[in-house]
């Protein structure tokens, strides 16, 4: 036996009928075995000329046909007929007791490639999670994945559509402030991820996308699956380059993220197929974040911070808004806020953001919202508004004045000038304020707050009493959720009636609350709560849903159940995409095609893996969200809700 072989067991005696071929593995090669005049013979399995499995080809007159061009290769010596020079190599093969063995050469030890040093920076870089497809183009950099992942230093999660990567990683960079990756083959896997992506662009969210590509000798030649993804992501990546085989690499990389981090947009990498796997020279090292990133705590001018205290200090009624880029500032403006003892609004996006049982929280603002907000919004003198938008769903009123603190300089005075513009970090911003202020005159609106908070539950608690027949009303739906709901829970909400209903009648404590902002996609939900539960396992994750949205991603729950997530999915199943044919009775239009014809989705749940449950009753709705709560793995509360009770 020669020595430099490694051997394989890769058939039994008389697995492989006389005349027959057979795709086997041995370690990493594919081998198309033969059994041909009574001998046993190994071959390369790749044709020479495209590729074609051999091992799924036939023997025809004598000679292995390969199935994708027909081009012929003797069965025993892999050699073509007419004395061409383009045969397939063949293996060593031995015919033991025990079974067919074939010897392929011993595997050298691993050389970084450019897909080794590229993710390990990444690594580096702090990003712990990436969700994708693999795929044939793209397969050298999952093996580097692999790789990481294998050394504990990389979690990898597998998806049914690219669509569900991009939002995954979207929500786990709102969770957290932090980049995930979302991976994707070229053409239509890179095409794929592009909703995601523009979700996370418009929130803010740092998301890194890594995609596959042709080969770089035939870019721009329409191969197969080629797209000109340059063009096609310009306009959502903040950063996009392709990688090269001149490329620094590891470089190019910490571009990536540095652009992502920083700027809290979409960085872009395009990884032509064999590039991937090029080799780097002897000395190439990945490369890391450590000086590479400012603070970026920076407090305003001392000139413009004086102007704020003051306006502030003469303030009676000064309200605070805070909005989604406020989310990892909250104790300091709380403090803020119970110096003054003001009402505190949030922007949808910044729901839960201060509890809706503190003194001074006044839930949501604007066509999610509740009364509380408007009312305050309205009463004040001074708007204080941390890291908000101005989206015109808020409806931050421009007749107030308007103290705006925001990192982004472009994103002041946005839309409408304000009184004072304030640029620098939202927290060190309301921590100078709280410190600076010496004698404020504003009043106590605690008791005013509570006085108002009554009429509001009051007014909750009679819409919970309605029924038309058609399913349970969403006060109903929201009062139980608002009930066994833990604390600490992370909530993805989707998009239409059921988020609406959920801005108004769920009241936070101290739970986060992800959704899709400014792009408002519909499908956002499942896919952002398996992002939440991979950024934070050791919470609860819940997920609120209408059964337009799930059904975007539906497969998805195959996804949660293969990797044991603990979600609890709150479906609301009325039967149509609710808020649209709202909008159509609005608009004084027919209602015409929002019907959907729906399965049983707690039975569609089971058969996946998970719990399923429904309900058609109001009594049943605690116990069932509490079922779906403790069980171990994910679980699908199916509501059935009506769409005219939101």
């Amino acid at each position: 036996m020669t020595k430099d072989l490694d051997w394989y067991k890769v058939l039994e005696h008389d697995e492989l009928a006389e005349g027959r071929v057979k795709t086997v593995t041995a370690g990493h090669d594919q081998i198309c075995m033969t059994r041909f005049e009574g001998a046993y013979s190994a071959l390369c399995n790749a044709c020479p000329h495209q590729g074609g499995p051999l091992g799924e080809g036939s023997i025809e007159n004598g000679m292995l046909r390969c199935p994708w061009h027909g081009w012929d290769f003797h069965p025993a010596t892999g050699k073509p007929p007419g004395g061409y020079d383009d045969g397939v190599g063949t293996y060593s093969v031995d015919v033991r007791e025990d079974g067919i063995y074939v010897g392929v050469k011993s595997e050298k030890p691993h050389i970084d490639n450019v897909s080794d040093i590229m993710v390990k920076t990444m690594v580096n870089w702090g990003v712990t999670h990436v969700f994708g497809m693999v795929g044939h183009s793209n397969l050298g950099l999952a093996d580097a994945m692999r790789i990481q992942e294998e050394e504990g230093n990389l979690t990898y999660i597998g998806i049914r559509h690219e669509g569900a990567a991009a939002f995954a990683a979207s929500a786990f960079g709102k969770l957290t402030g932090k980049p995930a990756a979302c991976f994707a083959i070229a053409g239509p896997g890179a095409t794929n991820l592009l909703t995601g992506l523009w979700d996370a662009k418009v929130d803010r969210s740092p998301i890194l996308a890594l995609t596959g590509q042709v080969d770089a000798q035939v870019l721009g030649t329409g191969a197969f699956q080629e797209i000109d993804q340059t063009s096609a992501f310009d306009a959502v990546a903040a950063w996009s380059q392709t990688v090269l085989h001149t490329s620094r690499h590891a470089e190019l990389m910490t571009q990536a993220l540095k652009h992502a981090t920083i700027e809290r947009d979409v960085a872009h990498l395009i990884f032509p197929d064999e590039v991937q796997v090029q080799e780097v020279s002897e000395g190439a090292e990945p490369s890391d974040s450590e000086g590479r990133v400012p603070r970026l705590d920076f407090a305003p001018p001392a000139e413009v911070l004086d102007e704020a205290i003051s306006m502030i200090e003469k303030a009676e009624r000064p309200t605070i808004i805070v909005g989604h880029g406020a989310r990892f500032h909250m104790d300091s403006i709380r403090e803020l806020a119970e110096r003054l003892k003001c009402a505190v609004l949030t922007t949808f996006k910044a729901k839960g953001q201060i509890s809706d049982f503190h003194p001074l929280g006044c839930g949501v603002l604007g066509r999610s919202g509740t009364p509380i907000a408007s009312w305050f919004m309205n009463e004040s003198d001074l708007l204080v508004v941390f890291g908000a938008s101005f989206s015109n769903h808020t409806g931050i009123t421009p007749k107030k004045p308007i103290i705006q603190v925001d990192f982004d300089p472009l994103a002041i005075g946005k839309f409408h000038p304000v009184a004072l513009p304030v640029l620098g970090d939202v927290g060190v911003t309301a921590t100078a304020i709280l410190k600076g202020l010496v004698n404020p005159v504003a009043v106590d609106r605690t008791e005013e707050i509570a006085t108002r908070r009554k009429i509001w539950q009051e007014e909750k608690a009679s819409r919970r009493l309605d029924d038309l027949g058609n399913g349970i009303n969403s006060a109903a739906i929201f009062e139980a959720m608002t009930k066994v709901v833990p604390d600490n829970a992370v909530i993805a909400v989707d998009v239409g009636n059921n988020t609406y209903a959920f801005g108004r009648y769920f009241e936070c404590k101290n739970q986060s609350v992800l959704m899709s902002g400014y792009l408002g996609s519909i499908g956002f939900g499942f896919p952002a709560a398996m992002g939440a539960w991979a950024a934070a396992p050791e919470r609860p994750t819940i997920c609120v849903t209408g059964d337009g949205g799930f059904g975007q991603y539906m497969t998805e729950l195959t996804t949660a159940v293969k990797y044991k997530m603990n979600i609890t999915h709150v479906l609301l199943h009325n039967g149509e995409l609710g808020k649209i044919s709202k909008e159509q009775r609005a608009g004084k239009w027919d209602v015409w095609q929002t019907s959907l014809v729906n399965p049983n989705f707690a039975e569609y749940a089971e058969n996946c893996g998970a719990l399923g449950i429904r309900v058609t009753e109001i009594n049943e709705l605690e116990d069932s969200i509490r079922r779906g709560i403790e069980h171990d793995g994910p679980a699908l509360i199916e509501v059935m809700s009506d769409a005219l009770l939101v």
